[in-house]
């Protein structure tokens, strides 16, 4: 078919419909949300379900059906957590198809945009700087193009592909620009191929929260079981009725298992990435949530962050007594040469009009050479950085450019030479500079204020000229914007951990010299951010511990990123930032509640294997405890604002709070036991005054893990009482309780209640300070 097509005229709309029909079309990327098929599954099989079903198995042989209302509780969670996933990943599928690039093919002689499963066999695409190849196929026209291979050959060198050499999808345009007809498409393309093959690569999450949650699940697995059934196996020995040792069984094994903490930090980072959804950020992978809340370091690339992006033409600087009509001129011939628009041509191109010069041969930007250029009837003319095409420059140009430069200007330099442009340019003379601006983004300076004032540290790392980009820095009010360097002055076995502690601004720098600056923060102890839009950023924030990309940039640079701005407005950065606190401080707040629970089940389960009595409760009567206590509570806390920078305190919040009341708990649920037994009180008298002081042990927790109080978190605080309350005065028998407002238990009742608040102050300074002990740096006294 290659034979047939001609690049100037592509395929007719009708022969490609044919060909799609036909199924002879590419494939979408695959998503990076889960299926829904896949949502339901995860929700509904997990371990923790399986064992509520052997329990619910248990409860049901005992005829005591109301104690399955813990069942109800566990479907709910698995349907809650299933509907809010699945209402997440709509609309980040959304944001996604909003934030996918449209690929140029020619049809019927005219350049059109479709979407990458619009592609059939034997379209002709157009690909141009920046670009990610997404069929297999063979160059027809090539001007200079130039591909990184990396990602099949492992090589990072630049490859010059020509007439009839084949590309690869996956492939990288570093530069020129090029006809290619599409030889391969959807599962046979190599990219396709090699999904089949091998699984994607990630690197590993940063989240420290969901990884202390894993561990903490992780090691529950281990042991619940054998507990559970330890326990039953010793009630049944020492000739306790089965049914009670049943009940009691399932009631230690439910409170052992803290599934819900699992659903609440699932639930609250999907319910975030659907909220940043709105606000325009496409959320990739939902720990990154919670990784970029603790950056402590951004590294900025100017373009896109800082500046919109857009540049503007503002003079030309005539030198060697040459006008600036000529050098418009000539300039006009060298921009219109191209098929590829970048931000300069473009830029250039809105303000000079296309002079129609006869154009021998073109020879495209690339990173190589540093410059582009032009052969045509009037002269050999190249145009780049002057730094590099500019020999022996004279003092004269030198502080012209070091002038403007200061101003916040990017300077390119024109030059003429009489030698062919594939020879050494030493005789290229010049003809004048160019002035060009950033547009810079008006809330730009708002937006880095913030994350000053949020104790984020902001370095700018470009490869424009560092005096420019210094220029443009100091602009927006960047702290440290004259701490400047030149990294292609920085010899390559430089201390680059030194490099970075004494600078702020690194401009000229190289991919590979970003990546090592990244990993030099990162070796200093930093958490660190990387934006960018570039092919040239993709090592340095595939490094980065959370990479974001605008939506603007390349398809392969955003195919890497955490989060991808959709309009690519970097101020939406401060939303993810409120977000990932938000998640941080409420779930390692409120994960103790969960862990209160499994801390004195496995205690009770453990000492009741030992004793002559029941398991002190059954599963119905901490249904109160579990959905008005703990569960309720903290999702509503788990979404309430919570802005507060992270302190990196999860665990030791956890053990501050938790292990003293779950202390406070095991401790009154024994006194309790022989109370009962000194006044004669039956299993469920005992059981309702330990519900009772558990659900008010419980409520003061709930206030410690929620400070700093406010009027939001009160008001979900003080009716988690009340209704908690409620239940022991108007449906007792609801959940196997008594009456504890009569005699005989009402003053014992009363006793343990009012003498568990100065117990559970007591015990959590006992516990703290053996925390501060063990670890002083880890357990501060704050907390």
């Amino acid at each position: 078919m290659q034979s047939r097509i001609d690049s100037q005229k592509g395929l007719t709309t009708k022969q490609a419909k044919r060909l799609y029909d036909q199924g002879l079309h590419n494939t979408k990327r695959k998503g990076f949300t889960k299926t829904i098929p896949q949502i339901l599954q995860g929700n509904a099989f997990t371990l923790f379900n399986f064992i509520n079903i052997v329990l619910a198995a248990m409860v049901f042989y005992t005829g005591d059906y109301k104690n399955l209302l813990f069942l109800v509780i566990a479907v709910s969670n698995t349907i809650i957590g299933s509907i809010q996933e699945i209402r997440s990943k709509r609309q980040l599928d959304k944001m996604a198809i909003l934030s996918q690039g449209l690929i140029r093919v020619v049809r019927d002689g005219q350049i059109k945009e479709v979407e990458d499963d619009h592609i059939v066999l034997g379209d002709v695409l157009l690909i141009g700087h920046g670009d990610q190849i997404p069929i297999d196929g063979k160059v027809l026209t090539s001007d200079s193009l130039q591909v990184d291979e990396s990602q099949i050959t492992g090589e990072t060198n630049s490859i010059e592909k020509n007439h009839g050499d084949s590309v690869t999808s996956g492939s990288v345009v570093l530069s020129g620009s090029a006809r290619i007809v599409a030889t391969e498409v959807g599962e046979d393309t190599f990219v396709n191929r090699m999904e089949f093959e091998v699984s994607r690569t990630k690197k590993d999450s940063d989240s420290k929260m969901l990884k202390t949650i894993n561990k903490i699940i992780k090691w529950l697995t281990v042991v619940i079981v054998p507990l559970g059934a330890l326990l039953l196996y010793t009630k049944i020995m020492r000739g306790d009725d089965i049914d009670q040792a049943m009940l009691g069984t399932v009631a230690a094994m439910i409170g052992m298992i803290p599934e819900g903490l699992v659903l609440l930090s699932s639930v609250t980072l999907a319910v975030s990435a659907a909220k940043l959804a709105r606000h325009k950020v496409l959320v990739r992978e939902l720990p990154a949530i919670e990784t970029l809340a603790r950056v402590d370091t951004i590294c900025l690339d100017k373009t896109g962050t800082i500046t919109s992006g857009k540049l503007k033409f503002e003079d030309v600087l005539p030198f060697n007594n040459h006008s600036k009509d000529e050098l418009k001129h000539v300039l006009g011939s060298l921009v219109y040469a191209f098929e590829d628009d970048n931000e300069t041509s473009s830029a250039i191109k809105q303000a000079i009009a296309n002079p129609n010069v006869n154009v021998v041969k073109s020879f495209p930007f690339s990173s190589d050479k540093k410059w582009s250029g032009v052969d045509t009837d009037e002269g050999n003319f190249i145009m780049g950085a002057p730094q590099f095409i500019i020999e022996n420059m004279s003092k004269e140009v030198s502080d012209t450019i070091s002038d403007y430069a200061n101003q916040g200007y990017r300077v390119l330099a024109l030059l003429q030479s009489h030698k062919d442009l594939t020879e050494d340019l030493d005789d290229a003379q010049l003809l004048g500079l160019i002035l060009i601006s950033d547009e810079i983004r008006p809330d730009a300076k708002s937006t880095l204020q913030y994350f000053v004032e949020q104790g984020v540290s902001l370095k700018v790392i470009s490869g424009d000229d560092p005096k420019t980009v210094s220029a443009i820095a100091k602009r927006v009010g960047l702290k440290d914007s004259d701490k400047i360097v030149d990294m292609t002055e920085v010899p390559f076995d430089a201390d680059y951990q030194e490099l970075v502690k004494d600078n702020a601004v690194f401009g000229r720098v190289t991919p590979q010299q970003k990546k090592r600056l990244i990993r030099s923060y990162q070796l200093n102890g930093n958490t660190v951010a990387m934006t960018g839009d570039g092919v040239n950023d993709m090592l340095a924030m595939k490094q980065a511990n959370c990479g974001i990309a605008m939506a603007s940039g390349s398809e392969s640079t955003k195919g890497i990123a955490d989060f991808v701005l959709i309009n690519s407005n970097f101020s939406a950065m401060i939303d993810v930032l409120a977000e990932g606190r938000r998640v941080i401080n409420n779930i390692g707040s409120v994960a103790s509640l969960y862990l209160i629970k499994t801390m004195f089940s496995l205690s009770l389960t453990i000492l009741f294997m030992f004793s002559i009595h029941s398991y002190p409760f059954q599963p119905i009567q901490l249904t109160p405890i579990n959905t008005f206590m703990v569960g309720l509570p903290s999702f509503l806390l788990a979404l309430a604002p919570n802005y507060q920078r992270v302190t990196n305190q999860f665990s030791t919040k956890i053990y501050n709070i938790a292990l003293p009341a779950a202390m406070t708990i095991v401790g009154y649920v024994v006194l309790i036991i022989y109370i009962g037994k000194a006044f004669d009180f039956n299993f469920v008298q005992r059981a309702t005054i330990s519900v009772l002081v558990t659900g008010f042990i419980y409520w003061i927790a709930l206030f410690k893990a929620s400070r700093p109080l406010n009027k939001v978190k009160l008001s979900i605080i003080v009716p988690s009482i009340v209704i908690f309350a409620a239940i022991f005065l108007f449906f007792p028998s609801v959940f196997s309780l008594v009456d504890v407002f009569t005699m005989p238990i009402f003053i014992p009742a009363a006793l343990v209640v009012v003498t568990a608040v100065p117990v559970f102050i007591v015990m959590s300074s006992v516990v703290r300070r053996i925390l501060i002990k063990i670890n002083p740096e880890k357990f501060d006294d704050s907390i």
